[in-house]
């Protein structure tokens, strides 16, 4: 089940918050809990004892590390730490990177071990994420070990952060977890936040989308450059509505639910630097990997071989987690290397440039990133980057012209809304015309109307509406 479709809009929804609505404060978690597990298991039921497994694990986990730190056993804590953490990671190793790994060892030794062609569990990249975190954030004393299970399952499960994050810490939640006050204005708010993110995913993402995917299917020995341009610019703006509707639609949701969750997207692509992009792009994940990778390793303060040794390692992991191939491998490595680039390189010259320039060349060498990402396998994407270069044959050609023409407005609209231009222009209009906040009042909450009208009205016909991070 996905946010973005009639059955959750309709069904699913209306009855989580009756019932939530209706139960007792004390049963409002194990509620959340229970539909949580339905919504996981929607679409495929085995894999719910995947996760209950690793909820289970990371519980028992979380209360035998605090005890033993409580007993003054550090060394049996820490044991007990890499023992739950390798077994949670161990779950996700096999589902995601078993047949990567059986394939690696057939193409090096000329081997033939047949691949499991295991499904891999929605969401597991993210609910294995926020289990570490919370075993680790115990093992250092940042949080008490929760002793109630439902609560935990509750934190681990919750349906709207589950399947694609933002990616939670135990301790940012661990308050509302245990109490949170659900107002009016809140609720209010967090409807308002999920048909932002309802639209992007559903009116931009989906049909922008559509115009990356008849570039795809064309024979890329002969794309033009400029057709070539068009798909992957098409790609980075669906894969930004698609990403940040989804988190806009989580962090709405969460907020009727009381929970606050972090925001995970800036407008990345006002960026004029790398290291600027992946401080605006998937922020949790970032954090993430930040607070329990980065930062043990010791940094930047560990001198400068260690400082390099620390950014590939962080980003071929982030490449890793992505998705098992390897061209998600280059993508990790070719950030890491245009990150010590710009740090040690380049960073003073491009500092000197016009920021339009900077942005320019920041946003291309993005597009070349994507163009890695894009694609099944690394040869696809390096060959489409041959592509972007006039490899293909020819700069445009009338198929050039046909897209570029009845895809023109779509572009230039998410051309603007990827920016923070349209809030820029909501917060002018609410200073402008402040007395009269009743009729802008109503012609804000007439526009969020519309968004999810609009949006209903497409899914009824729809059959296209994938979500690109499910995959991860």
């Amino acid at each position: 089940m996905v946010f973005s479709s009639l059955i959750f809009l309709f069904v699913f929804l209306p009855a989580v918050l009756l019932v939530y609505c209706a139960v007792p404060r004390r049963l409002k978690n194990g509620a959340l809990f229970l539909f949580s597990l339905v919504f996981y298991a929607w679409g495929e039921p085995v894999y719910v004892l995947v996760m209950l497994a690793s909820i289970a694990l990371s519980f028992a986990g979380g209360i035998a590390i605090s005890t033993l730190k409580q007993s003054e056993k550090p060394k049996r804590a820490k044991a007990a730490l890499i023992v739950c953490s390798a077994l949670n990671v161990s779950m996700l190793a096999f589902f995601k990177y078993a047949d990567f790994a059986i394939g690696t060892v057939n193409g090096i030794f000329g081997t033939d071990a047949r691949l499991l062609h295991l499904a891999l569990p929605i969401g597991i990249s993210f609910y294995t994420f926020q289990t570490l975190s919370y075993l680790i954030d115990v093992y250092r004393s940042e949080t008490p070990a929760l002793k109630n299970f439902v609560s935990y399952g509750t934190y681990i499960a919750l349906f709207p952060q589950l399947i694609a994050g933002p990616i939670v810490q135990y301790k940012t939640v661990a308050a509302q977890l245990a109490s949170r006050t659900n107002t009016a204005a809140q609720f209010a708010n967090g409807i308002r936040r999920f048909l932002l993110g309802l639209g992007k995913k559903v009116l931009l993402a989906n049909n922008i989308g559509l115009l990356w995917n008849a570039v795809r299917e064309m024979d890329a020995s002969a794309i033009p450059a400029m057709t070539a341009w068009l798909g992957i610019v098409a790609f980075a703006l669906q894969i930004y509505f698609d990403f940040s509707g989804y988190s806009d639609m989580a962090i709405g949701l969460g907020r009727m639910f009381g929970f606050s969750f972090p925001e995970n997207f800036d407008h990345p692509y006002e960026s004029k630097s790398i290291a600027e992009f992946w401080r605006r792009w998937h922020i949790s994940l970032g954090r993430w990997f930040r607070d329990y990778v980065y930062i043990p390793l010791g940094g930047s303060r560990a001198g400068r071989m260690r400082h390099i040794r620390n950014i590939f390692v962080v980003w071929l992991l982030t490449g890793l987690w992505h998705g098992a191939s390897w061209n998600f491998v280059a993508w990790g490595a070719y950030y890491a290397v245009l990150l010590l680039a710009e740090k040690f390189v380049f960073g003073a010259y491009i500092e000197k440039l016009p920021p339009f320039f900077r942005h320019c060349c920041c946003m291309a060498l993005v597009m070349f990133g994507w163009a890695l990402f894009a694609f099944e396998t690394l040869g696809e994407g390096v060959s489409f980057i041959g592509t972007l270069f006039g490899a293909g044959g020819g700069f445009a050609n009338g198929e050039t012209i046909y897209l570029l023409y009845n895809n023109a407005v779509l572009l230039v609209l998410c051309a603007v809304c990827c920016t923070g231009v349209p809030k820029r222009i909501a917060a002018w209009a609410c200073g402008k015309f402040s007395g009269g906040r009743i009729a802008l009042s109503a012609v804000r909450n007439a526009a969020y109307a519309s968004v999810f009208v609009l949006s209903a009205a497409y899914l009824v016909d729809a059959s296209f509406n994938p979500f690109l991070y499910f995959r991860f």
